[in-house]
């Protein structure tokens, strides 16, 4: 039986949101067809969920704060030679409610039940917080 399932991922060495934004728009992280891209080692085997409308979910400083509509998969081949998956994503990033995160290796399944939900257009509109402040307003329950 296949359902919708997203992807979640820290996004290394980026600042905030609109870091992430700035990254997705250099060549070297999109695909031949202009969309952004992230290149991964492994290959998603609940494929058929992830593509049945699941997005990926970004950790930024160890706050979950946006996510991305996954469009496709491509096999790409490393400089070394290795095969590996590029997850394409809609260049749109939509901002989510704030949500402390562990850091973890890799990326993994998150169920539609436990994925943020989106901030609504006025919410994601106003100046962020700094992470300090929206990670110890979540962790209290108020975010």
């Amino acid at each position: 039986m296949t359902g919708l399932l997203h992807l979640i991922k820290l996004s290394v060495g980026t600042e905030d949101v609109a870091d992430l934004a700035d990254w997705q728009q250099q060549r070297q992280a999109q695909t031949a067809d202009g969309l952004p891209r992230h290149v991964t080692r492994m290959w998603p085997r609940r494929e058929a969920e992830v593509l049945g409308g699941g997005s990926i979910y970004w950790v930024i400083k160890g706050m979950v704060l946006c996510r991305q509509k996954v469009l496709r998969l491509d096999p790409v081949t490393g400089e070394d030679g290795i095969a590996r998956c590029a997850i394409v994503l809609d260049p749109a990033l939509v901002r989510v409610a704030p949500v402390p995160r562990q850091p973890f290796q890799g990326w993994r399944y998150l169920k539609p039940g436990d994925a943020p939900p989106d901030l609504g257009a006025g919410k994601a509109g106003d100046d962020a917080l700094p992470p300090a402040l929206s990670r110890a307003l979540a962790e209290i329950g108020l975010l």
